[in-house]
């Protein structure tokens, strides 16, 4: 570990503040996989924000989910020959930090909701939409920052991997054990709440 720590300087990539122009994940895989353990630097640079994050919303503790994100990385350097490539590296990495954030917790966060599909075929996300966009984009943002503090951190890690993290129903249902069908219902009782939640706030600042 401590070899890791001095070859791609973990730590300092962490907190860097960079921004850069990245490759596709597999073209440092091929490069560290070769003998060059710094291109890991550009792996953990290139996801460490979405990593802490959902380290973050399981452990809600930041010195845990910082030493969590550290140990995810570490663990994912030292496992990268066996990364088959079958998933992107991104859905790879982040089902190891949330197993490890979860192993930490002790429990499943995120519990499993029966299917509703009377929830799915009869109320779609252009019902909830009315009112919120006649607000201008950067009061469209305030008003979803203000939203997403009110939801659980379960529901706040679900929209955070799929909007922020890119990552489809299929990888979010293979980074936190959740089905399918289950993934998909959460997402949209999400969006329902934030659009429900934009629309009271846009309500009482008009009244």
């Amino acid at each position: 570990m401590l070899y890791l720590y001095r070859v791609c300087n973990l730590k300092r990539v962490l907190t860097s503040k960079l921004h850069m122009k990245y490759q596709d994940d597999n073209f440092y895989i091929e490069r560290v996989l070769n003998g060059d353990s710094s291109s890991y630097a550009a792996l953990v640079s290139k996801h460490k924000n979405l990593v802490f994050s959902i380290a973050l919303k399981v452990l809600n503790n930041r010195e845990d989910a910082e030493e969590i994100a550290q140990d995810a990385f570490v663990k994912a350097y030292h496992s990268l020959k066996s990364f088959e490539k079958k998933s992107k590296f991104s859905t790879w990495l982040y089902r190891i930090v949330y197993n490890a954030a979860i192993s930490r917790t002790r429990k499943r966060v995120l519990d499993t909701t029966p299917m509703d599909n009377y929830v799915i075929n009869n109320y779609s996300e252009e019902d909830m939409r009315p009112g919120v966009d006649e607000v201008d984009k950067n009061e469209q943002q305030v008003l979803l920052g203000k939203a997403m503090k009110n939801l659980s951190d379960e529901d706040n890690l679900l929209i955070t991997l799929f909007y922020h993290g890119s990552n489809s129903i299929e990888e979010i249902s293979s980074i936190t054990g959740l089905s399918a069908s289950n993934v998909k219902v959460r997402l949209h009782r999400i969006r329902k709440k934030l659009y429900d939640d934009m629309k009271t706030m846009m309500e009482h600042r008009l009244n």
